[in-house]
C-alpha cells in the first residue's frame, strides 16, 4: 500500500511515517515510479507504535523491543514483562522526583537556590 493509504489507516501523517521509515521503525520498498509501498502488516505495527508511545515508551525502546516481541513464543507474556520493566523505571523516576522536590522545597526562602538547605550562606 502507498504511504497515503497507510497514513489514512493508521491516523499518522505521511511525514511521521517517512520519519519512522528513516529511523528503521517501518520498512517500505520503492516502486519503479519512486512511490513507497508498505506491506499490510505495517498497519497493526504502526498502531502498536502509537500505543506504545502513549504508554511512555520511546521510539528507541519500541525499535529495540519490536523484533524481540515479534519472535517471542508468547507475545502477551513478553509485553507484560516489558510493562513491568517500564513500571520499575517509572517508580525509580518518581522516587528521584520526590527527592528533588523535597530538596527544592527545603531551599525555598533561603535566598540562594544554589545554597544547600540548612547551611548558612
Amino acid at each position: 500500500m502507498r504511504i497515503g493509504e497507510l497514513a489514512a489507516q493508521t491516523g499518522l501523517s505521511k511525514d511521521t511515517i517517512r520519519f519512522y521509515e528513516k529511523i528503521g521503525l517501518v520498512a517500505g520498498r520503492r516502486l519503479a515510479n519512486g512511490y513507497r509501498d508498505f506491506p499490510p502488516e505495517a498497519v497493526p505495527w504502526l498502531q502498536y507504535v502509537r500505543t506504545a508511545q502513549t504508554l511512555g515508551f520511546t521510539l528507541a525502546e519500541i525499535a529495540r523491543h519490536g523484533e524481540e516481541l515479534s519472535q517471542a513464543p508468547d507475545a502477551a507474556e513478553a509485553l507484560s514483562a516489558l510493562f513491568q520493566e517500564k513500571i520499575q523505571v517509572i517508580d525509580a523516576r518518581m522516587a528521584e522526583l520526590t527527592t528533588l522536590r523535597a530538596d527544592l522545597t527545603a531551599r525555598v526562602g533561603t535566598g540562594c537556590p544554589l545554597r544547600a538547605a540548612g547551611r548558612p550562606g
